[in-house]
């Protein structure tokens, strides 16, 4: 994956009014990354570095061409680990290559001491006489003392440096962190230009994986690049009602965690009288009871808030699978899989 996979029509009009009206040195990109957030940031990024002086990126220049390498030395992402492992890029951080920092695991927080070398960045030449450009992704996964550090940039910015902050929801962020800067909210793609993307890029049943993906194509796009296919979110149903987790043993906790609580969620929604959001209804058993529904939507829940406790992910899933099985009416299980680090 890169932070620009492919190109994102619905994206060019957000760009063209972002060029167009922000002057500030610091922004807030709120949505859905799933809708190409950090795509956008990026484009934006290399936009304001970019040696052209046309109105978007030329893709040609110089700097323009360091930046698609992710090597331009006036442009700083600075993501939490995870990220920076599932982008495939290189840890910006500086002397952090101690034995006892490598055998660490990777962290999902933006660390203060990332947040301070980036500072101390943007305290240096530009490479390319532009400016300088420093993007945060997801901001809110600072805790309290990296926006803290961040502060007094915000305030007193180096000269020429821009700061890009994207997250899915602001009010995360701290209130001094909001106060210094300025908004934008990207809206999402209507439906016919993600199908018609989504289509482009050769996928088939985009409807249905539009649909499982909560609308988003770039979800969409990513889960049918790890082999996803809608054939496999249509018999889901029928495959925890059986206590067969095997179509999710192979994805990363995250996404299984996710498909199951959207599983979940509708079957409820059903058992009250609606109308399911992401399966189809005739996926679903015919009778649903709330009642054997709500222990599996808590316990769902509680493995979501605890995806960084070292549990073993595939006796996690059959747990929640077994757990399911039951909530959906199929045959209580006979036996429930042991959770263990």
């Amino acid at each position: 994956m890169r932070l620009e996979p492919q190109a994102m029509p619905w994206l060019d009009a957000p760009l063209d009014q972002l060029l167009a009206r922000h002057r500030g040195h610091a922004l807030i990109l709120q949505g859905r990354f799933g809708d190409g957030l950090l795509a956008l940031a990026w484009r934006l990024a290399r936009a304001w570095l970019c040696e052209s002086g046309g109105p978007r990126p030329c893709g040609q220049c110089g700097s323009c061409h360091l930046a698609e390498q992710q090597a331009h030395p006036d442009l700083r992402p600075v993501l939490p680990e995870t990220w920076q492992l599932a982008l495939g890029l290189a840890a910006a951080d500086e002397g952090d290559g101690d034995s006892k920092s490598s055998k660490r695991k990777p962290s999902k927080d933006i660390r203060v001491d990332q947040v301070r070398q980036a500072i101390d960045w943007s305290h240096t030449t530009s490479g390319r006489g532009l400016g300088k450009v420093l993007l945060l992704s997801p901001a809110d996964a600072m805790n309290d003392v990296s926006a803290n550090a961040l502060l007094k940039t915000l305030e007193e910015p180096a000269s020429g440096l821009r700061l890009l902050l994207c997250t899915e929801d602001a009010a995360q962020l701290l209130p001094t962190i909001r106060s210094r800067c300025q908004s934008w909210r990207l809206a999402s793609p209507d439906e016919a230009q993600a199908r018609a993307w989504l289509a482009e890029q050769g996928l088939s049943h985009v409807d249905e994986l539009l649909r499982a993906c909560q609308g988003q194509p770039m979800v969409a796009w990513q889960a049918a690049q790890q082999g996803w296919t809608a054939e496999a979110w249509r018999d889901l149903p029928r495959q925890v009602a059986h206590g067969d987790a095997s179509s999710l043993t192979s994805l990363a906790p995250a996404d299984a965690l996710r498909q199951l609580q959207q599983l979940c969620h509708d079957a409820m929604v059903v058992a009250v009288g609606g109308e399911p959001r992401y399966v189809d209804r005739r996926a679903l058993p015919a009778r649903l009871h709330l009642e054997r529904l709500l222990p599996w939507s808590r316990a769902l829940a509680q493995a979501v808030r605890q995806q960084d406790h070292p549990w073993n992910a595939g006796l996690l899933i059959e747990s929640l699978v077994l757990q399911g099985q039951a909530a959906l009416g199929g045959a209580t299980p006979t036996r429930r899989a042991t959770l263990r680090p």
